[in-house]
């Protein structure tokens, strides 16, 4: 694990989100309320960035999440990222005047891929971010879509090879097997698509202990998004931003004196 990682490490609290409510799934299924979004949006200020999902935006074909979004951005001020039933540049003007930095696109960029380059040109491949739901198989992972319910038989580390040659400027990739579950990261996953793209990789689906972070460090993310660990109180984003200080903190010390840093979890 390189210092500068660490340096530019982002830690991304998730919400999802069904009508008024924030839940919580488990492998994208058996959907729990857990809130009121409004409440853990603030709860979660000292985040790097705050991810909102509409886990039901896709299947019924839009995404209501403008009048929660305006309220997080007059409170919460992190760049914000919005996901769940975007299909059209249109839907993306819309959530990006509510207040959102970032748009994150899974099911419509799988039916139209150009919808990602279109994007892109218009606002930047900054403000474009392709979600990837990737589920074990035989043959390695294939990506899935409507919040995990629906299978592409597309293979999801290929797709993100793609999605980056389309314009995408982040790649969100979820685990649908450890989502939900605090076990882990698929650090399989992640390590056959960070180290090979030249955007950012977010790593989702998991996250239950700093070794679980140190882990997927290590597998070449750029950041991780975090739900269940971070609701259900088992970490808090200060406690995981301190264990990430004092790593930067030990291995410049290390490197001062010419020796290898070695892991503290």
């Amino acid at each position: 694990m390189e210092a500068y990682s660490l340096s530019l490490f982002r830690l991304i609290a998730r919400l999802d989100i069904k009508g008024p409510n924030l839940i919580k799934p488990v492998r994208m299924e058996g959907l729990r309320v857990v809130g009121d979004p409004n409440k853990y949006a603030l709860k979660y200020h000292d985040a790097d960035e705050l991810l909102f999902i509409d886990v039901v935006a896709s299947l019924y074909g839009r995404n209501n999440l403008a009048e929660l979004i305006e309220r997080a951005t007059d409170r919460v001020f992190i760049p914000v990222t919005v996901g769940g039933g975007i299909r059209t540049l249109e839907d993306v003007r819309r959530v990006f005047n509510s207040g959102a930095d970032k748009v994150a696109i899974n099911t419509a960029a799988m039916r139209n891929p150009q919808l990602i380059y279109q994007i892109s040109q218009r606002y930047g491949s900054q403000a474009v971010v392709v979600s990837i739901e990737a589920k074990r198989v035989p043959s390695g992972w294939e990506a899935y879509t409507d919040n995990g319910r629906e299978r592409t038989h597309k293979d999801a580390v290929e797709w993100a090879f793609e999605a980056e040659r389309l314009g995408a400027g982040e790649l969100l990739v979820t685990s649908v097997d450890q989502e939900g579950t605090m076990r882990g990261f698929d650090l399989d996953l992640i390590g056959r698509i960070a180290p090979h793209v030249s955007v950012p990789v977010v790593a989702c689906g998991g996250m239950g202990t700093l070794g679980h972070l140190h882990q997927v460090l290590d597998s070449g993310a750029d950041a991780v998004a975090m739900a269940s660990v971070l609701h259900y109180n088992k970490l808090t984003i200060g406690e995981i931003r301190e264990y990430i200080e004092k790593q930067f903190s030990d291995q410049g010390r290390s490197q001062a004196r010419g020796e290898e840093a070695r892991p503290q979890c």
